[in-house]
């Protein structure tokens, strides 16, 4: 390799670094954008097959109905979720949930066993507990409170990163064939292995946001709705917990329902804790199951185990956008090594050819040798 080369190499390793650079601030807008773009781009060849191959009003066409199925529905629900959460925060400040003769209701019902572990544990009685859990509970509250303090402020940069998407993935949809096709021709890789690590980009984005995404959507919808129904408080808030939750594999709602079903149960609501059990178990179990084999399908499912540990990993590094990024990295670590063994594999193969003809030749002469005259 020149000096010359070898320069332009650096240089061009500096200047991308510095375009990352430049990205992070916006990292979750672009990245959304690309979601989306990948999600609805097959809407959008069938919207410009139907305008006669204009590429600019099916963009235009496309982002419309991007902004009315996703975009629209998320703010409500985002306005909403802070709405009741500010809510049920000041309520509980002002006493006016009183959480403590919930407590004490709790501990009038609870079994003896419960009474003697909890002295066991070296905690005086429901008092200590109450007052540890009331702590880590008003600490929490105060953390949302703060969270949504710093939203209000920073409601301005909040739509410039969502105008930035949506001018983002207005191109995308537009000019999207032609920057794949440049991006897979810059990428320094065979051409077999960048179709391999496209296809395996789109098909776990696709997976990721259109199965786990919806299925959390669905099993959330109906959580909230029993909890509606049943009278816990805050029920929307808690729907929204229960959609982010369903994407952890394993685990998902049941983190909430079961704990409100427990709740239920002990504080003499018997009837209502049945539903919570029924409903939890037979119907929110059980739609994972339903609609992720015709959602994602076996190709791109990762294995539970790395799925959970994924994305809780996405989340504690990127935030809400680790549950996509997270499964995403990891479908892209297994892709990258799987396609490195099959190389391994192929590699060996090549070898082993290679040598059986020497081998047969070398039979060849021996036998030749051996041969009587």
């Amino acid at each position: 390799m020149t000096i010359q080369r070898a320069s332009f190499y650096v240089l061009l390793l500096i200047i991308t670094i510095a375009f990352v650079w430049l990205l992070i601030p916006y990292y979750t807008a672009v990245l959304w954008a690309v979601i989306l773009a990948i999600l609805f781009f097959p809407v959008h060849k069938r919207l410009e097959r139907w305008l006669g191959g204009r590429p600019t009003g099916a963009a235009l066409l496309t982002l419309l109905l991007c902004i009315c199925l996703v975009i629209l529905p998320a703010l409500g629900i985002l306005a909403s979720l802070i709405q009741e959460g500010t809510s049920l925060y000041q309520r509980i400040s002002s006493n006016e949930i009183d959480l403590n003769a919930h407590l004490l209701r709790l501990q009038a019902v609870l079994p003896e066993f419960v009474s003697n572990w909890l002295t066991s544990l070296k905690l005086d009685g429901f008092a200590e507990l109450w007052a540890r859990l009331s702590s880590g509970l008003m600490e929490a509250g105060q953390s949302i409170a703060g969270g949504l303090l710093s939203f209000g402020q920073n409601t301005l940069q909040f739509f410039i990163s969502m105008g930035l998407m949506l001018y983002l993935l207005f191109f995308l949809f537009r000019d999207g064939a032609s920057l794949g096709k440049t991006l897979r021709h810059s990428i320094p890789l065979s051409d077999d292995y960048t179709r391999q690590f496209v296809d395996k980009f789109a098909a776990v984005v696709r997976a990721t946001v259109r199965g786990n995404v919806i299925i959390a959507i669905v099993q959330g919808i109906i959580g909230g709705l029993t909890f509606w129904a049943l009278g816990i408080e805050a029920a929307l808030l808690w729907g929204v917990v229960m959609t982010l939750l369903s994407m952890l594999p394993a685990i998902g709602a049941a983190i909430v329902w079961l704990p409100a079903a427990i709740w239920l149960f002990l504080i003499g609501a018997w009837v209502k804790g049945i539903i919570m059990v029924v409903v939890g178990a037979f119907v929110i179990g059980l739609i994972d199951n339903l609609l992720r084999p015709p959602l994602v399908g076996q190709g791109t499912r990762l294995p539970d185990y790395v799925a959970l540990i994924s994305t809780a990993g996405g989340i504690s590094l990127f935030g809400l956008s680790g549950f996509v990024l997270g499964p995403l990295i990891a479908a892209l670590f297994i892709s990258a090594w799987s396609l490195f063994t099959k190389q391994q594999d192929q590699r060996a193969e090549v070898q082993d050819h290679s040598m059986d003809p020497g081998k047969r030749a070398g039979t060849s002469s021996r036998n030749n040798t051996q041969r009587p005259p």
